[in-house]
């Protein structure tokens, strides 16, 4: 377990016993409260509920809320300003999504105790969860652990070890060509990290530098996107629910799909193939075969095209409504796509369209997606050349990704399955 993990599962820990605690002090403050008005301890305790539920219901909850704040994607470098926040907006929503849940049904004989309620609760939900996580970061502050690296050359950045090092900084000499630096990113991409680079004239001119944290010095972030941490939680926490509820729902069309491809041809009904996704890291992406067994039998990678003689009669249907794309529900379970993002590439198609588009390295800061704009923009490529157009869609998308651009897409991805515009 690297370094960032083990700082996480430390937050998570502390969350874990800090709402387990906040929920036993909240009870013995109503029964303080209650005592006396009613015989049994379970009912004076919880009303409508039995002892055990919540207890466990509790700490969930508040895991749940605190992952999809985005607290725990950047366990190191928090700003303490933005730990604040967050912990206070995390428990105001805990505090009153219970308050309506549970204590709104308490018999009580004046008002006031139910906002003396949510202000305990409150209380208690905030100062048990923000000091653990206060001497958590001031810790991790105080370990004498280089966080942060500084690399000069594409030779220090291939001597790097993953985990090791929370953020690396590009400090290249004046000279360097762009097909340097993409070079130089694209090697740093598995490491997993923050990816910066000190910038020049020219990007602190353009207003590429921004300015971050007041005590560290203005950087370009590369591995930054345009999404906030809180989005990013979002979007992957509706990436699980829905390619597990279409795993579900799809089970028996999948199930009809490979008796059909099992009957009408030879060979494998799902197979894999090598794709690269994010951070640069390889992963098997996993499909309905379409073609015949052993479509490329001499092992040189090939792209499709209009009246393919590899692709069979229902591997026309298959791919036209995009019904092949299915297992890759999955891939997303898995955490390996999502279902909006850039499509992955072949190891081989990649360093071809690198060669033309150093830039492609860029796509690598997300996860690749089930359908992208450049997908609905451009499609298929048959060409390096139709891979670079599409790549300069997915670039807009990268430069601009939000929850409702993703529902855009998605909502265009019906259009063209319905419509039947694959291939």
């Amino acid at each position: 377990m690297n370094l960032r993990r083990k700082q996480q599962l430390w937050y998570v820990i502390a969350d874990l016993i800090s709402s387990i605690l906040v929920w036993l002090c909240f009870l013995g403050f109503r029964w303080m409260v209650y005592e006396g008005r009613v015989e049994l301890m379970a009912d004076v305790l919880i009303p409508a509920f039995s002892l055990w539920r919540p207890m466990i219901i509790y700490p969930i909850v508040c895991l749940s809320i605190y992952y999809l704040s985005g607290y725990y994607l950047r366990p190191f470098q928090k700003p303490l300003g933005r730990e604040f926040l967050q912990t206070f907006f995390s428990a105001v929503i805990i505090s009153l999504l219970f308050f309506f849940v549970i204590v709104i049904d308490d018999e009580v004989d004046s008002y006031e105790r139910y906002l003396v309620s949510l202000a305990v609760l409150f209380g208690l939900q905030f100062t048990l969860s923000y000091i653990p996580r206060l001497i958590i970061s001031l810790l991790s502050r105080n370990r004498f652990i280089p966080r942060t690296r500084y690399v000069h050359s594409l030779e220090e950045a291939q001597q790097l070890v993953a985990g090791e090092q929370d953020e690396v900084v590009i400090d290249m000499p004046e000279g360097y060509s762009d097909a340097q630096l993409y070079s130089l990113i694209a090697c740093l991409y598995p490491l997993s990290c923050e990816i910066s680079m000190v910038p020049r004239v020219y990007d602190m001119l353009t207003g590429a530098a921004r300015i971050g944290q007041v005590d560290r010095p203005s950087l370009i972030r590369i591995t930054d996107q345009y999404m906030s941490d809180a989005e990013l939680c979002i979007k992957r926490a509706s990436d699980v629910v829905l390619s597990f509820l279409g795993l579900v729902i799809l089970s028996p069309l999948m199930l009809a799909v490979s008796i059909a491809i099992r009957c009408t041809s030879k060979g494998p009904i799902i197979y894999s193939q090598e794709r690269i996704k994010q951070y640069r890291l390889p992963f098997q992406i996993y499909k309905f075969r379409t073609m015949i067994d052993d479509a490329e039998a001499d092992g040189v990678p090939q792209v499709t095209h209009d009246n393919d003689p590899r692709i069979t009669a229902l591997g026309h249907w298959l791919r036209k409504y995009r019904l092949d794309e299915l297992p890759q529900l999955w891939n997303i379970l898995r955490g390996d796509m999502s279902l909006v993002g850039p499509r992955p590439e072949r190891p081989y198609f990649a360093e071809k369209i690198m060669e033309k588009a150093p830039y492609y390295c860029l796509l690598y800061k997300v996860r690749p997606g089930l359908t992208g704009w450049g997908m609905i923009r451009v499609g298929y490529a048959e060409t390096v050349d139709k891979m670079i157009e599409r790549l300069n869609c997915d670039i807009v998308y990268v430069e601009n990704m939000s929850l409702l651009l993703d529902l855009k897409v998605l909502f265009f991805t019906i259009g063209v399955v319905f419509l039947g515009k694959g291939k």
